[in-house]
């Protein structure tokens, strides 16, 4: 899986290849759903983009940075799997679950982004990984390839390998953030990772459910 070297646009947020060859695929389902919402958490955020961290010892801001740094890129490509799911997904239950994602991930993306811009540090991680081992597929990310195969399923394959894709995705997520709960000394980071964790868990539960159903 790719997610190393993620460029940010000026703004801030990553834009991959993945996201360039999603915007086709979108449009071939019909049309890609409306911008990223700001509303409220689906469930698993209560946080603001106007959140800032408060002051962490040096060694612990290492870690909080690094992990804002991957986890903003990973929320934005499953709002982007979540607006995919908007357009083509075929059961009503998965577009509940993509709705509630697009919901609780924005306001985080933009929580995450005003921590690094207060911390003064780039949105973008170099290769130095600030002493979190978050790479390698364990981050759930998924590939160009990978998108494109999902944007080309149609119908209950499209549904089916939409949630395996997301419980990979889902999982990877709260794996980075049991890692900086269990170094950071920040609160309000520990807050959001917290949340992502218990979030993140239960839509994994619900997304295995509709599998297993």
């Amino acid at each position: 899986m790719r997610h190393r070297h993620i460029r940010t646009t000026s703004t801030g947020l990553v834009l991959t290849a993945g996201g360039l060859a999603l915007t086709a695929i979108l449009a071939a389902c019909g049309g890609a759903s409306s911008g990223s919402s700001t509303d409220g958490a689906g469930g698993h955020s209560g946080m603001t983009g106007s959140s800032a961290a408060s002051a962490a010892p040096t060694g612990s801001r290492a870690g909080d940075v690094a992990f804002a740094q991957q986890m903003i890129p990973h929320h934005q490509q499953a709002v982007e799997m979540a607006d995919l799911a908007l357009t083509c997904a075929q059961s009503p239950q998965i577009k509940t679950l993509a709705t509630a994602i697009k919901k609780a991930q924005d306001p985080e993306i933009a929580t995450m982004t005003d921590w690094l811009t207060r911390w003064k540090a780039p949105l973008a991680m170099s290769g130095d990984m600030g002493g979190m081992d978050m790479g390698g597929s364990g981050t759930g990310m998924m590939s160009d390839t990978d998108m494109a195969s999902l944007g080309a399923a149609r119908g209950a394959a499209f549904d089916k390998m939409w949630l395996a894709m997301m419980v990979a995705h889902h999982t990877g997520a709260v794996a980075m953030a049991q890692q900086v709960l269990a170094a950071t000394k920040d609160a309000q980071v520990k807050a959001l990772a917290d949340a992502i964790v218990k979030g993140q868990t239960a839509e994994i539960a619900t997304m295995q459910q509709i599998l297993a159903g």
